[in-house]
């Protein structure tokens, strides 16, 4: 059993499987419906590694799907409150005295302890909530980049604004923050974070330097469809480590020195830009961009513009063209993507693009099987820098598209065709097994769907 299933947090994994749970009422507010739903996810919280699912039907009238939604969530935020594990810290105002740790699984990474900031910046908090920012500091000495990063994140002109600062918990092998631990750790501020319903679950940033900026463009790939937007700095990741397509749909920046010629961070930079702007061409209004090579500047930048360009852009939960590159970062998947959610993969060690059009109430999805072919690579180091991707249709595979009144006319026929294949046609049913599902899925307040198409080809 994976380690992340066996950590006692609510993870991008999808439940599967249990029966037997207490049917719910009518109007979904009964006490006991809400301990009900408590129970269901307290004992996942407790043991993700049993995978159970919420199979319990219950048709919902579309009618009551709003007050359904807000008791699933309720029951969800206090699951968490409940759950025996460290927390954040409360929210005050950002300085140094702000701060705490989180002990992280010893089997994903030995003796990790991670220190980090939590805190706002501003007087009063937005009426949706504070934006949250995620800074990962460069590869120097770890305390000094800590403290250097509380002094650079308090100045920056984006209040009001919450911050999490952390400190890399370990240096040598162990500093990079898009590891399987580190990944432990944004699943836990994410899920924390919006439980408290202190953060606009739509206005959420990612942003670093050097070596942050490495991570944080891998988990802007990776982590898309929670961000608004993500501004790597003074970086610049070969485009295999962190697909350009998963970024359809938030705000993307990259700034590097011109001259930053240190593990081709200005060459890598120029093919991201290039990367961004073919996307661009062939999905107009999807790829929102900036991507600038700082002319006659080398690893030192200014880096004040990043956090004020993100802020202006707001996530859209719910776009109607998704683009998916699912692919492993240190050996481990993500289980969901927006509204998409893996029941079997075309083929476990390969990498899969989904496609997801929605017009009409038709959904049409493509799902092809990805390779990539190297055409560059360093000669000093072996760095695989360019390459070529081509694709064929996956042959199999099962996957649940959730769906709601913002994706689709819920009171009228949909459509699914999948690789040109019609595999389903009809009314979709609302019911609570899939806000329960979804929520857990993705612990996200804005993703708690009421309805679903199982996808099998």
């Amino acid at each position: 059993m994976n380690v992340m299933q066996n950590a006692a947090i609510c993870g991008l994994f999808l439940c599967l499987g249990t029966k037997g749970n207490d049917a719910i009422a009518a109007n979904g507010t009964t006490d006991k419906d809400n301990t009900t739903l408590v129970s269901h996810f307290s004992a996942y919280l407790a043991s993700p590694d049993k995978n159970f699912m919420f199979e319990k039907g219950k048709r919902l009238n579309l009618s009551k799907i709003e007050q359904y939604r807000q008791s699933v969530w309720d029951a969800w935020k206090t699951a968490n409150n409940q759950s025996e594990e460290e927390k954040l810290i409360p929210l005050q105002s950002l300085s140094d005295k702000t701060r705490g740790q989180w002990n992280l699984p010893a089997e994903l990474e030995p003796k990790a302890v991670m220190h980090y900031y939590w805190g706002t910046k501003g007087n009063a908090k937005p009426d949706k909530g504070y934006p949250l920012f995620l800074y990962t500091h460069g590869s120097g000495p770890k305390a000094m980049e800590w403290v250097t990063g509380l002094k650079i994140c308090r100045d920056f002109d984006d209040a009001p604004s919450a911050y999490f600062i952390p400190q890399i918990p370990n240096e040598g092998e162990y500093y990079r923050w898009w590891q399987k631990s580190k990944q432990y750790a944004w699943e836990k501020l994410l899920r924390q974070s919006l439980a408290s319903e202190q953060i606009n679950p739509d206005k959420i940033y990612i942003f670093g330097i050097s070596e942050g900026g490495y991570g944080s463009q891998r988990l802007a790939s990776f982590y898309a469809d929670y961000l608004a937007g993500a501004g790597p700095m003074a970086g610049g990741e070969p485009l295999k480590n962190a697909p350009a397509e998963n970024c359809a749909n938030i705000a993307f920046s990259l700034r590097t020195g011109a001259v930053d010629r240190g593990f081709y961070r200005n060459m890598l930079t120029g093919y991201i830009k290039e990367e961004f702007e073919k996307l661009q061409k062939e999905h107009p209004g999807l790829f929102t961009h900036r991507v600038e090579l700082i002319p006659n500047m080398g690893h030192h930048i200014d880096y004040r513009p990043t956090t004020p360009w993100l802020k202006q852009y707001t996530r859209n939960p719910y776009p109607k063209y998704v683009l998916w590159e699912d692919f492993e970062m240190d050996g481990r998947r993500r289980k969901g993507f927006y509204n998409l959610a893996i029941k079997e993969r075309p083929d476990e060690n390969a990498r899969t693009r989904y496609e997801m059009t929605i017009e009409n109430n038709h959904i049409t999805l493509n799902v092809d099987n990805v390779t990539y072919e190297t055409i560059q690579k360093d000669p000093q180091w072996g760095i695989e820098l360019k390459f070529k991707k081509s694709y064929t249709p996956a042959a199999t595979g099962k996957i649940l598209i959730y769906l709601n009144s913002e994706l689709i006319n819920l009171k009228q026929k949909v459509t699914l065709t999948v690789n040109g294949k019609q595999v389903f046609q009809g009314k979709v049913k609302p019911d609570l097994k899939h806000m329960v599902n979804s929520c857990a899925t993705f612990f996200d307040p804005q993703r708690i769907y009421p309805a679903a198409i199982e996808a099998v080809w």
